[in-house]
């Protein structure tokens, strides 16, 4: 899996009659079960855009089957309670893997109504691996370095030079980090959450996640049901595709999303120059993808790193404007420079070669078996670039150090459970992230869960992004944890998207807003 408006909604609103779960708890939280978890120290951290953060941290062991063995810390943001009535911690994740949510708890207790977050602890953590969370973990810093070869492997000369890059970015790992690299996984990961919930002191959680996150709090929710009060999950991945077979479905996601795009571009010929027939500007967009591959625009953005600018765009359309105008000033101008800015400001951020890629390749690599024989790779790979040719190749070079990963494979958590309260899912209906039928199915897997439906969105991460119809669903749900009485088809409720963006009318920077600066929280590719 691969991240990223600010005015309320004023589309119409379907939503169903509400049922109440139970009642909150009130006071303090109590244990839930004797521990000898050693609370956190917390300390003012904030910023000027959050500046009632705390931080603390919390020692977890390496390795959960061995509890006195070598220990890890884990990095933890808090929004304190403020309110007498006091619901609990609420722990929050930004996807990735390898997202780090020590901001993210910031932004969603700004974002909530001030009456609803003054009742939790908003909880944010690194996952064991990320960030400020100890040790963590960067195998290759530069293996994002541009330029890179050409993602699409037309020739066996590219195909061996980019196996060669991914071959080195895997023994790299190996060498830096073989006593890590065995524990560094999502079900690790949510152990890793209980022992965070002992540390607060707390029986039970109340979690939301994003993208990635909802399948770490899935997975917390099979492991350990009794724990979990509330649970929002937001853009949800397919928990029965982990992870091979989620990234082959997610390229035929993307290229349609890619194609809106165009269509976008050419519904706003008079801003860009580049026609009205959305093919013709697909394949001027290819063309340019052609040229750059043998001439890099800045010496830095050639074929692959094209492809990094643009993914962005399939998760956020507010993203559209700044992209399209690069591709206006490539085509219609000759000038690069607006390219090489788009990539800087959007592709550099997606291919990270750091942490975060470690993380989430060290993630997703030990969580499921992947294929060991390249030769699957490449057949199941060129089978769908025939369809979806945007990000196919890109994604699975993004992908491919799970074919030389140097540990073995975990098999996935299976998720069902009945002994939830009720869960309440969200999902826009074109989400390339994490495409719609995701969504319904951890719907159907979640005995009691609700499903709150985009109708007509495509972006990634759609709560707290400004539209008013899904963030009433989410507010009631955690005031008081009312939730939509279920309907007769898949869709619990249903919320109409947000109008599409319009061209700029101003050269500033990418937009502060409200939605984007979600996105720009949430790991991209999951």
């Amino acid at each position: 899996m691969r991240k990223r408006a600010a005015v309320l909604c004023g589309a119409a609103v379907v939503v169903a009659a509400s049922l109440t779960a139970a009642p909150a708890e009130a006071g303090a939280p109590r244990s839930a079960e004797p521990s000898h978890a050693v609370r956190p120290a917390w300390r003012e951290c904030g910023t000027d855009d959050y500046p009632t953060l705390q931080c603390a941290s919390v020692e977890a062991p390496l390795d959960h089957a061995d509890p006195a063995g070598r220990k890890i810390t884990l990095a933890l943001s808090r929004v304190p309670h403020t309110a007498a009535k006091y619901q609990g911690p609420l722990l929050v994740n930004p996807g990735g893997p390898g997202g780090s949510g020590l901001t993210l708890a910031g932004f969603v207790a700004s974002s909530l109504p001030a009456e609803v977050a003054a009742q939790y602890d908003v909880i944010g953590f690194d996952p064991r691996g990320v960030g400020a969370s100890e040790p963590a973990l960067d195998c290759a810093p530069d293996h994002f370095d541009p330029v890179r070869p050409d993602s699409v492997p037309a020739t066996p000369a590219v195909e061996r030079a980019n196996l060669t890059r991914v071959r080195s970015f895997a023994t790299a790992c190996a060498e830096k980090y073989a006593d890590l690299l065995p524990h560094i996984d999502t079900t690790s990961a949510v152990r890793d959450m209980d022992v965070i919930r002992r540390a607060l002191g707390a029986k039970r959680i109340n979690y939301f996640g994003y993208s990635y996150g909802t399948y770490l709090g899935a997975v917390y929710a099979k492991l350990f049901p009794e724990r979990v009060r509330r649970l929002v999950l937001d853009s949800v991945v397919d928990p029965t595709e982990v992870w091979y077979d989620a990234n082959l479905n997610q390229d035929h996601a993307f290229n349609d999303r890619h194609r809106a795009f165009m269509a976008w571009v050419a519904e706003h010929d008079a801003a860009y120059g580049l026609g009205t027939d959305p093919e013709r500007i697909e394949a001027a967009w290819y063309a340019m993808r052609a040229a750059l591959g043998k001439n890099p625009a800045g010496g830095k953005v050639g074929a692959a790193e094209l492809e990094d600018t643009y993914v962005p765009g399939g998760y956020y359309n507010g993203y559209w404007p700044y992209l399209a105008e690069a591709f206006s000033a490539y085509v219609n101008d000759g000038d690069a420079e607006p390219l090489v800015e788009a990539y800087e400001n959007f592709g550099a951020v997606d291919a990270a070669g750091g942490n975060g890629y470690s993380v989430y390749t060290a993630v997703e690599c030990r969580d499921a078996a992947w294929p060991r024989d390249w030769r699957q790779w490449r057949k199941d790979n060129w089978e769908v670039y025939e369809r979806a040719p945007f990000m196919t190749w890109n994604n699975a070079w993004y992908n491919a150090p799970c074919a030389f990963w140097p540990t073995g494979s975990l098999r996935p958590e299976r998720i069902r459970n009945s002994k939830l309260p009720p869960a309440l899912l969200f999902q826009a209906t074109r989400d390339a992230a994490t495409p719609y039928q995701g969504a319904v199915t951890v719907h159907r897997l979640l005995d009691r869960s609700r499903l709150v439906v985009e109708s007509g969105g495509g972006n990634h991460g759609i709560t707290l992004s400004g539209n008013s119809c899904l963030d009433r669903h989410l507010t009631a749900y955690l005031a008081d944890g009312t939730v939509p009485r279920g309907g007769q088809g898949e869709a619990d409720a249903v919320c109409a998207a947000l109008p599409g963006p319009k061209p700029r009318t101003s050269k500033a920077a990418p937009s502060t807003a409200r939605g984007s600066t979600l996105h720009g929280l949430l790991g991209f590719r999951g």
